[in-house]
């Protein structure tokens, strides 16, 4: 099977690292050096590739920004691959082109195949590519939260569905809950509320505005307060078109365009163009006999009566009563009460609503509890297939009297859900408090790993955990940082060998201090540095041969010359040789 490798990371000015290349390759490979030298920024530099966090004192000091770039293998149609290549990423032949930068004020950006990407989906590929360990690793272990989290991962589908189902319920019943308590604690708001509207409604209900009332009135009223004005200028405008009946001697307008009509019409035949003004006038005559008509209708009809006017101005009143309250003109004041019916109908079913919710959060309550049980019964079916494989693991990993076993247990709470028959504390997981217990040696207790293990058996118990998630839940690279810290002698001895035997599965990179856990190396890099205190291009070195034993001999004993340390590399070389 195809699987993705890291193969190179370039590291630049990031901590006490200048400028160095890593090479890595398939296999196991150990990354040593003197302490401080820089190892660990090995790790560092792939958490940055791997999304993580950014922080500006990774800086080398008088460097504008450290820069991280890595080439993974990755076979082709991997969820890897399906996903960079989603986010406009290409790969260059088989291999995906990572990179990270950090600037020495804080800020990050992130490129993937060539294309500028958000830092988060890096960290989504991490989930498919590399599992990461290192100390803050073993301290995250001591949480309840991880540990449950190992085991429901170990267990697969077999918790997943019931926990996807689960997670719904609960998702649904903290909203029910919640606008539970919104309706039942603001309820004198909500009835103070509910008066106020009802108060706006009846009062706009009271006067029965229409919609664009308020400008036909006020176009009334104008008209109304001006009303002798306007008649004594139609009867005027009149006389001038029509004529005055009172003055039969007078000359009005419409005599004159029918003069002037006449005079043409007697010489319109001996030119078109006359012939055409002469129909003109014609035109001019009938409409100034129809707009005469029209005055003398508007003069009858207009209306003066002084009460009218006051009953526009006592309707006028009543409408501006319910602009000031309610909108700036009568059509916003009717949006006003249609969106205050709907609230207030909202409002007024409170109390059916309250009863439906409770009926509904009941129900709720019902289903995440069973759902809550068939979690629990999963849990502990894995919890045995997951505590016998790692107990067998630590037999391999120089424990071999170690028992691990898993304390499942729930909280009493009378405000909680219905589990076999009691009432317990519930959360977005489930009821389960899930706890890691470790028994080191016959006739020992089983006690939580915080508390009975000690550094180097939780190192062992992590690695333990993880060989057991490579044959279930495996990803295709495993780096580890410092796992062999507190361990010694045959116990490091085992871990090489069980890392070796990892990495007959997947690329294992290990930053280690121990010759036991190197020698048992595909590959061993070094990192070293200069005179001046940096790690360059030549601080990474991959080790053969002579150069490979004197690492180791000083690694066992502080002194690269020392023949007794030299004997003791060789025989470590020959001895994880053979257990290939």
């Amino acid at each position: 099977m195809v699987v993705s490798v890291l193969e190179e990371m370039r590291i630049r000015s990031l901590g006490v690292i200048d400028d160095a290349v890593v090479e890595l390759s398939p296999g196991f490979t150990a990354v040593t050096g003197e302490t401080g030298a820089g190892k660990t920024m090995v790790v560092t530099s792939l958490g940055l590739l791997l999304g993580g966090r950014a922080d500006a004192a990774l800086v080398r000091i008088g460097a504008r920004n450290a820069v991280v770039e890595g080439r993974i293998a990755v076979p082709e149609g991997s969820p890897a691959v399906v996903r960079a290549e989603e986010a406009g990423a290409e790969l260059d032949e088989g291999t995906l082109l990572v990179s990270r930068t950090v600037s020495a004020e804080g800020r990050s950006r992130a490129h993937l195949g060539g294309r500028s990407v958000p830092v988060g989906l890096l960290a989504e590929l991490a989930d498919d590519l590399v599992a990461v360990h290192g100390q803050s690793d073993q301290q995250g272990l001591l949480k309840l939260s991880r540990q449950r989290q190992a085991l429901d991962r170990y267990a697969g589908y077999a918790v997943a569905v019931p926990l996807g189902k689960y997670a719904e319920a609960y998702k649904r019943l903290r909203a029910v809950t919640s606008e539970l308590e919104e309706i039942t604690t603001r309820a004198r708001e909500r009835a103070q509320e509910a008066d106020m509207l009802r108060f706006g409604l009846e009062e706009i209900a009271a006067v029965e505005p229409r919609a664009g009332e308020d400008t036909e009135l006020a176009e009334e009223a104008e008209r109304l307060g001006h009303a002798e004005a306007l008649a004594s200028a139609a009867a005027v405008a009149h006389a001038a078109l029509a004529g005055n009946p009172e003055d039969p001697e007078g000359v009005d307008a419409g005599t004159l365009v029918a003069g002037a009509q006449r005079a043409l019409e007697a010489v319109r035949a001996h030119d078109p163009a006359l012939a055409a003004l002469t129909d003109r006038i014609g035109e001019v005559g009938i409409l100034l006999s129809d707009v005469a008509g029209e005055l003398a209708g508007y003069a009858d009809d207009l209306d003066a009566d002084p009460l009218r006017l006051a009953a526009v101005e006592e309707r006028r009143a009543a409408l501006n009563a319910l602009t000031r309250k309610y909108g700036e003109n009568v059509t916003e004041v009717l949006a006003w009460a249609e969106r205050s019916a709907a609230r207030l109908t909202e409002l007024e079913g409170d109390d059916e609503r309250i009863g439906e919710l409770t009926a509904e959060r009941d129900a709720l309550r019902s289903e995440l509890g069973a759902l809550a049980q068939e979690l629990s019964e999963a849990r502990a079916e894995a919890a045995e297939r997951f505590a016998a494989a790692v107990t067998e693991e630590l037999a391999s990993l120089a424990m071999p009297h170690a028992r691990v076993s898993f304390d499942i247990r729930q909280t009493e709470d009378p405000e909680g859900v219905e589990v076999n028959g009691r009432t317990v504390a519930y959360g977005p997981s489930g009821v389960d408090e899930v706890e890691l217990l470790l028994a080191p040696h016959p006739g020992a207790p089983p006690r939580p790993i915080a508390k009975g293990a000690s550094g180097g058996e939780l190192s062992r118990v992590m690695l333990a955990v993880e060989v057991v998630f490579a044959g279930t839940d495996p990803v295709p690279t495993y780096l580890f940082d410092e796992v062999d810290a507190g361990v010694g002698g045959k116990a490091a001895v085992e871990i090489g060998r069980r890392l070796a035997r990892l990495a007959k599965k997947a690329q294992v990179v290990v930053v280690t201090h121990l010759p036991q856990v190197a020698a048992f190396a595909d590959r061993q890099l070094l990192v070293e540095k200069t005179d001046d205190g940096s790690v360059t291009r030549s601080g990474v070195k991959v080790l053969e041969g002579e150069d490979r034993v004197r690492e180791l001999s000083r690694m066992l004993a502080g002194q690269e010359d020392s023949e007794t340390a030299r004997a003791h590399a060789e025989e470590l070389l020959a001895a994880a040789r053979a257990d290939a």
